[in-house]
C-alpha cells in the first residue's frame, strides 16, 4: 500500500499532511478515551506490540509490487481486534514511521500519505466493528462473515486510498486506472486470507479461556 517515491509530487504532496492531521486528530481522541479507561501501562504495552507487528508485517511477511504500490498483508482488522483501536492506530503510525526512517528513507516524503491511507481504513473500521457486532458478543466469539465485513472494510479502504492518491498525482489516465485495477485485485487475495487470520487468532484467544489482559482488547473476552 506505499505509495511510490514520484506518484505525488511537488505541491500536491501538501494534501497527505491535511489527510494525515485530520487522521491523527481523530486517532488522539481514541488514544486519550483508552488512556482514562485502561491507563497509561496498558495503552503503552498494547501500542509496542502494535508496532512490532506491524513492522513484521511490512518487512518479514511476503509483500510485492503490483500496479500503483505493493499489496502487504497488513492485519488491521487483526490488531483492532487483539489489542484494540488506539493501539493499533499508534502502532500502524509507528511501525510506518520506524521503516521509513530507518529502512526505506525514500518512502519519507511519501509518510502522510501512507499514515492517511493506513489509519482513515482502520478508524471506519472502527464504526464498522460497532455495527456489524452485535452488543454482548465477544470478539472471540465472532464467526466468519463478521469478520469477512470487517476485513473487506480495512482493505477496501486501503485499496481505496491508494487509488485516489494515484489519480490525484498522476491524473485520470487509461494507464492509471489499469494500474489501479490491477492493484485492486491483487488486494482481492488479501481480504479473502485476513478473515482466515482473524478467526486462526481468535480461536487461539479463546481456547486459552482467558478472562481479560492489560496485554488485550478489553472487549476480546467481554462483552460490551
Amino acid at each position: 500500500m506505499h505509495i511510490e517515491p514520484g506518484l505525488v509530487t511537488g505541491a500536491k504532496l501538501a494534501l497527505g499532511a491535511v489527510t494525515a492531521a485530520g487522521a491523527a486528530t481523530v486517532s488522539a481522541k481514541l488514544v486519550w478515551d483508552n488512556l482514562r479507561e485502561r491507563g497509561a501501562l496498558s495503552l503503552i504495552a498494547r501500542a509496542l506490540l502494535a508496532t512490532v507487528a506491524v513492522f513484521v508485517f511490512f518487512e518479514l511477511l511476503p509483500h510485492v509490487a503490483v500496479g500503483v504500490s505493493e499489496v502487504h498483508l497488513i492485519l488491521g482488522s487483526t490488531l483492532l481486534l487483539l489489542l484494540g483501536t488506539a493501539p493499533a492506530a499508534i502502532g500502524l503510525a509507528l511501525g510506518l514511521l520506524i521503516q521509513s526512517l530507518f529502512l526505506a528513507p525514500s518512502d519519507l516524503p511519501q509518510y502522510a500519505m501512507n499514515v492517511t491511507t493506513l489509519l482513515v481504513p482502520l478508524l471506519a473500521l472502527h464504526v464498522v466493528a460497532r455495527k456489524v457486532i452485535a452488543p454482548g458478543t465477544p470478539y472471540v466469539d465472532l464467526n466468519y462473515g463478521e469478520v469477512l465485513k470487517l476485513s473487506a472494510t480495512y482493505q477496501a479502504g486501503i485499496v481505496a486510498w491508494v487509488a485516489f492518491w494515484a489519480f490525484w498525482g498522476q491524473g485520470f489516465t487509461a494507464e492509471t486506472l489499469a494500474s489501479v485495477g490491477t492493484f485492486g485485485a491483487a488486494y482481492m487475495t488479501v481480504i479473502l486470507l485476513e478473515p482466515l487470520v482473524d478467526l486462526a487468532v481468535l480461536a487461539a484467544a479463546k481456547a486459552l479461556r482467558g478472562t481479560g489482559s492489560p496485554l488485550l482488547n478489553d472487549r476480546l473476552y467481554t462483552a460490551a
